[in-house]
């Protein structure tokens, strides 16, 4: 079981080792586009600037009102204010469900409270990695020098946490590391290190049962971690967690360099 744990560790650290030092040249990732997609308002409901200013037009010119009164509109001998507010979601304590997919997805809900932080990890590291590597206009023997002192550093602090997660914790961070960088594993590896090197962590992977060549698919098959990792940037897991587990989530423990 040690020896398990150790390959489970250093394969994982490999592919974060290795998304460290991805540079440019990529396509935005789905977490990408879909943080684009909420920025940029992209929804079929009609944004709050667009009715503002569409209720405007209709008035006899009165505009909001900047003293912190709700903006209004007036409709023949009606005054409408209006504002938006924040859908709120409750979480009740719920009690233990049974059944195989309640305890799948209790599993899943537990993995994915260890696993997801790593994957926010993996995300700062390419972007940081981005940036030295470009600022410093690191090529061939520096850049390599470089790359091994982040791996031994990551590989340092990183070793010991990643010995203790479980096969299917491991496979989940490669989904979410896919995810949040817009590439999978294997073709991370295969990039940066090497096709061999590439086929040598994949047969690791599938000893463990996992595919690091496997996409991440947010509509299908992964559609559940998508919901979670909705659920996480709304600032609302931890609620999640103690609705089904009624205690709060393991805590991940990321140096604060890395968070």
């Amino acid at each position: 079981m040690t020896s398990v744990k150790i390959h489970i560790g250093r394969y994982l650290l490999t592919i974060i080792c290795t998304l460290a030092m991805m540079v440019g040249g990529q396509g935005d990732c789905y977490a990408q586009k879909r943080r684009k997609d909420r920025n940029a308002g992209k929804t079929e409901k009609v944004s709050v600037q667009e009715v503002r200013s569409s209720m405007q037009k209709s008035t006899d010119g009165q505009r909001p009102d900047s003293d912190g009164m709700l903006p209004f509109f007036i409709e023949g001998e009606d005054t409408v204010y209006y504002d938006t507010i924040t859908a709120s979601k409750v979480y009740s304590r719920l009690p233990r469900q049974k059944g195989r997919e309640w305890r799948e997805y209790y599993r899943l809900v537990h993995n994915f409270s260890k696993a997801y932080p790593y994957a926010l990890v993996a995300k700062k590291l390419v972007v940081e990695a981005d940036s030295t590597i470009a600022a410093d206009k690191l090529k061939g023997a520096k850049r390599e020098k470089y790359i091994t002192t982040v791996q031994k550093e990551l590989f340092d602090v990183f070793e010991g946490q990643m010995r203790k997660l479980t096969v299917s914790q491991g496979a989940l961070i490669m989904k979410l590391i896919d995810r949040e960088v817009g590439k999978s594993s294997y073709d991370v590896i295969r990039g940066y290190k090497s096709r061999i090197a590439a086929g040598f962590w994949q047969g690791v992977a599938k000893i463990f049962g996992t595919d690091l060549k496997r996409p991440y698919d947010p509509e299908i098959e992964d559609r559940e971690v998508e919901e979670l990792v909705k659920i996480w940037e709304d600032g609302e897991f931890e609620m999640l967690y103690w609705s089904l587990f009624w205690k709060e989530p393991p805590t991940v423990e990321i140096p604060e360099k890395y968070l």
